[in-house]
C-alpha cells in the first residue's frame, strides 16, 4: 500500500511541478503546491511514502522534461517534503509515560534550513558556475523591470540605468527565495496535516501551533549566516538564503506570539483581522516587524511572561 500510495502522490507532484513551464499566473499558484501531495503522503502513510513519492516524481520529471529537472524535483520538492513531515511525526516518550513530540519551534528552524539548502541546490541545478548563475539572475532581474517600466508599473530616475539596478539586486535574489521556500513549506505542511487530520491518518495529536517559538540556536545561525553571506559565490548564496529563510521563521513566530499572548482578550480577532490584511497590502513593511517580533521572543522569552497556559491537547 505504501508503495502504491507513494508513486501516486510523487506522479501529482511532478505534475504539479511540470505546469509552471507554461508560465502562467495559474501555472506558478499549482507549482507552489507541488509539495502538497508529498507532505500528505507522508503524514497519512508513514515517511517512506514519501521517499517512494520523491522517487517517482523525480523520474517522472526527468522522463518528461530533462534529467536535471528530475534533479531539481528532487531537491526543490521531493526530499525537503520528506524531510519536513519524517521531522513533524518523529516521537519519544517522556519521564511520566506519554510522548513528546518534535516541538514545533525545532520544525521551524528546520523548515529554514531546509529553505536554504533547496535555494543553493535550485541553483547548482541551473549552473555549477557561480559567475553564470549571477548573470542569469540579473538578466532575468532586468527583463523584469524593463517590463514594470514599460506598464509604468514603476518609474526609475533617468540617471538609474536598469542593466546597472538589476546587477546590484542580484546578489539579494537568495533572499526572497530562502523566505519563500519557508512560506510555501508550512502552508503546505498545515496543509497537508489538515487534510489527514479529517481523514482520521494523522498518527500524533494536533499542536498548539501558537506555542511554536524558535530556539535560541536560530539567533546563533542568523548572525554566523550573516557573517558568511559577505564571502560569495555558492557559499554566499546559501548563506543569504539562510538569512531570509529564518527571517520569515522569525516573522511566523511572531505571528504565533501575536495569536498566543491575544488569548481570551477581547481586541484579540480586531487585532489579528488588522494584522493579516496589513500582510497584504503593507507586506514589506510588516514583515520586519513581525520578525522583529519573533528575535525579540526567542531572546527575552516574551511568551512565557505574557501567555496564557496552553489549552489542552487534542487527538
Amino acid at each position: 500500500m505504501i508503495p502504491i500510495v507513494g508513486i501516486g502522490a510523487g506522479l501529482v507532484s511532478a505534475l504539479l511541478f511540470s505546469v509552471v513551464i507554461t508560465g502562467s499566473p495559474l501555472a506558478a499558484l499549482l507549482y507552489s503546491a507541488a509539495p502538497l501531495p508529498i507532505f500528505i503522503a507522508s503524514l497519512g502513510w508513514n515517511h517512506r511514502s514519501g521517499l517512494f513519492a520523491t522517487a517517482a516524481g523525480a523520474l517522472a520529471v526527468a522522463v518528461a522534461l530533462a534529467p536535471t529537472g528530475g534533479i531539481a524535483f528532487a531537491l526543490i520538492i521531493g526530499l525537503p517534503a520528506w524531510w519536513i513531515a519524517y521531522l513533524a511525526l518523529l516521537a519519544r516518550g517522556d519521564a511520566q509515560g506519554g510522548v513528546e513530540w518534535y516541538p514545533l519551534g525545532n520544525l521551524l528552524l528546520w523548515i529554514a534550513a531546509t529553505a536554504a539548502i533547496a535555494t543553493v541546490g535550485s541553483a547548482l541545478v541551473m549552473t555549477t558556475d557561480y559567475e553564470t548563475y549571477r548573470s542569469v539572475i540579473a538578466r532575468m532581474i532586468e527583463n523584469l523591470l524593463n517590463e514594470m517600466v514599460r506598464g509604468k508599473i514603476v518609474a526609475l530616475p533617468a540617471d538609474i540605468q536598469v542593466k546597472e539596478l538589476a546587477q546590484s539586486l542580484a546578489p539579494a535574489v537568495p533572499l526572497g527565495i530562502g523566505a519563500s521556500f519557508v512560506t510555501t513549506i508550512t502552508a503546505n505542511l498545515w496543509l497537508a496535516a489538515r487534510t489527514v487530520k479529517m481523514s482520521h491518518r494523522l498518527p500524533r495529536p494536533w499542536p498548539f501551533i501558537p506555542s511554536a517559538s524558535l530556539p535560541r540556536q536560530a539567533l546563533l545561525l542568523l548572525a554566523g549566516a550573516a557573517v558568511v553571506a559577505a564571502m560569495g559565490g555558492f557559499i554566499g548564496v546559501a548563506a543569504t538564503a539562510l538569512v531570509g529563510a529564518l527571517f520569515a521563521a522569525f516573522m511566523f513566530s511572531g505571528l504565533c506570539l501575536l495569536h498566543d499572548i491575544s488569548r481570551g482578550r477581547p481586541w484579540r480577532l480586531p487585532m489579528l483581522v488588522s494584522v493579516y490584511v496589513a500582510l497584504i497590502v503593507m507586506q514589506a513593511v510588516l514583515t520586519p516587524l513581525l520578525a522583529l517580533v519573533g528575535l525579540v521572543d526567542t531572546l527575552f522569552g516574551l511568551r512565557r511572561r505574557a501567555a496564557l497556559p496552553p489549552p489542552p491537547t487534542r487527538s
